[in-house]
């Protein structure tokens, strides 16, 4: 058998496979049993308009500001990992491994009981949202400090050279020369950054809430339990669709368009 055969009777047979699949779930489901369990139409309508006004609303908050901490403190962690000075370099590195190897719960956790019983009479301002805030952010930073380096380096080093020459210091050819084209490039990873953090805010549960504060997971979870039904499960699904999917939408756009740019 040719190998061009060969390799459409595997495909023919993987896609034969998935339709029997398909074919089965539809035709032997309990689809009364999964409607009433997680498609209860009377039970979704009373979700709204808290689910939007109040959960979707917070999430998108708790989101914003742990991803604007997260990218000031990266751009300090990624010049410090690219200076000539090796204490700063060392402390960079420290902080990068340490926080991508711990889970974010952990992490925020951390921030949330730790630093008080450790700082007596210090208190994060915000309360649960300063705490998920730095939490998540203190991570999210860890992340973004490797993608703002890598950005940084793609850009050729004449750059730098020339603004240079031009007499422009260190700091100004780095803020205004520099950055402005590793943004360029690193736009779309952060972006993918900022989708994760969208679904990790889903972890300020361990931080405790108020009915004013609960995130969308957190507030479908408390519901789903009341009602002893996954509709609740369902609806915080489709409203984290509706945040992310033109987020991942836009991020396959800049991809192209910084494609085509080169």
């Amino acid at each position: 058998m040719k190998r061009s055969t060969r390799q459409k009777v595997i495909r023919y047979s993987l896609y034969g496979i998935l339709i029997l699949v398909v074919l089965g779930f539809a035709l032997f489901a309990n689809w009364e049993s999964i409607g009433r369990s997680f498609f209860n139409l009377e039970i979704a309508r009373d979700m709204f308009p808290e689910v939007i006004t109040i959960a979707a609303r917070n999430t998108i908050m708790y989101t914003a500001l742990a991803f604007a901490f997260g990218l000031v403190l990266a751009l300090a962690l990624a010049l410090m990992k690219l200076s000539t000075i090796k204490p700063y370099r060392w402390l960079a590195i420290t902080y990068i491994e340490l926080f991508r190897g711990l889970p974010a719960l952990v992490t925020i956790i951390f921030v949330a009981f730790a630093i008080p019983i450790a700082f007596p009479g210090v208190s994060i301002p915000g309360g649960a949202l300063g705490q998920g805030t730095i939490g998540l952010g203190i991570v999210a930073a860890a992340y973004m400090a490797e993608t703002i380096r890598a950005g940084i380096e793609a850009v050729p080093r004449g750059q730098m050279e020339a603004a240079r020459s031009l007499g422009m210091s260190w700091g100004k050819a780095m803020t205004y020369i520099v950055l402005p084209q590793a943004f360029r490039i690193i736009v779309p990873p952060l972006t993918n950054e900022l989708v994760l953090l969208i679904k990790d805010t889903s972890l300020f549960f361990v931080l405790g809430t108020t009915p004013a504060t609960k995130e969308l997971t957190k507030f479908g979870r408390d519901l789903m339990n009341s009602k002893f039904n996954g509709t609740p499960l369902i609806v915080i699904a489709m409203v984290y669709l509706a945040i992310t999917l033109p987020l991942t939408y836009l991020v396959a756009r800049l991809e192209k368009r910084t494609a085509a740019a080169r």
